[in-house]
């Protein structure tokens, strides 16, 4: 099964994945950047999403592979690969399986474990903590596009630009609820800090300053517990960067992918 997506322009393949929110439209800014930049810009649905099946079971692992599936309709033999939040973790699975269909990394907005990881309890109760919080508003019989309204003024920062917002209201308001219940079962089982070390690839992380989904304190470690990354991070930004601050987002991504064009 192939996922849906979109694509603008030729050159290198920098193939984006949203977070659990998002959706192909999540991504529009960089993708004309990118597009006008030289680069095949390509950003997927991911399953469930958009006009992309669901995967049975739902999991990282079938995530992953559906990714591969797309790489391989893409006719490439590997990809840069830019994730988001969930889309972050799914990049990361994608690396730890199939780490020859990748020759550099952004990470956005994500982490390498959902939760607190020092207790194995703990991290159980926080998942289902975590889960329930999200879903609580569906239960009471609220819409997707009303839970967008709630949550996404919370994920952003003071500087996020009003336009940003709004997309990314969009994206959120149009993820079916059966997709969100699922996503989020399947984000919180997500673990590969130890995987970390392995990642041989250039990467870029990419920190918001008020992000309070992925702190940017947890994105400065995973760089350092990466062989060749380096940490970028955005003030007075929240979750959403990529949407809340697309120029500067697009300049990041943009000088990476030029000073490590001549390693692949």
């Amino acid at each position: 099964m192939i996922p849906k997506f979109t694509t603008l322009g030729s050159g290198t393949t920098v193939l984006m994945l949203h977070g659990i929110g998002g959706g192909h439209v999540a991504f529009a800014p960089q993708v004309e950047t990118l597009a006008a930049a030289g680069y095949r810009a390509v950003a997927w649905d991911m399953p469930g999403y958009g006009h992309s099946a669901p995967i049975e079971p739902y999991t990282f692992k079938g995530l992953a592979q559906s990714c591969v599936n797309l790489i391989d309709a893409l006719q490439c033999d590997h990809v840069v690969l830019l994730g988001h939040s969930m889309g972050g973790m799914v990049a990361q699975e994608v690396v730890a399986r199939y780490p020859e269909r990748v020759s550099r990394l952004v990470l956005c907005g994500t982490s390498a474990a959902f939760g607190k990881r020092a207790d194995g309890r703990g991290a159980d109760a926080w998942a289902q903590q975590f889960v329930a919080q999200r879903t609580a508003p569906l239960d009471e019989g609220k819409s997707m596009v009303e839970v967008a309204q709630k949550l996404v003024p919370q994920m952003v920062g003071p500087g996020s630009m009003p336009e940003g917002v709004r997309l990314a209201e969009h994206c959120m308001g149009g993820v079916p609820a059966a997709t969100y219940r699922r996503a989020l079962d399947c984000l919180v089982t997500f673990d590969r800090q130890s995987a970390l070390k392995d990642i041989a690839v250039p990467t870029l992380l990419i920190g918001g300053e008020f992000d309070r989904v992925a702190a940017p304190a947890v994105m400065q470690q995973m760089a350092q517990d990466i062989a060749h990354a380096r940490y970028e991070e955005l003030k007075g930004i929240g979750h959403l960067m990529n949407l809340e601050a697309p120029e500067e987002f697009d300049g990041l991504l943009l000088d990476f992918l030029a000073q490590t064009r001549a390693i692949h």
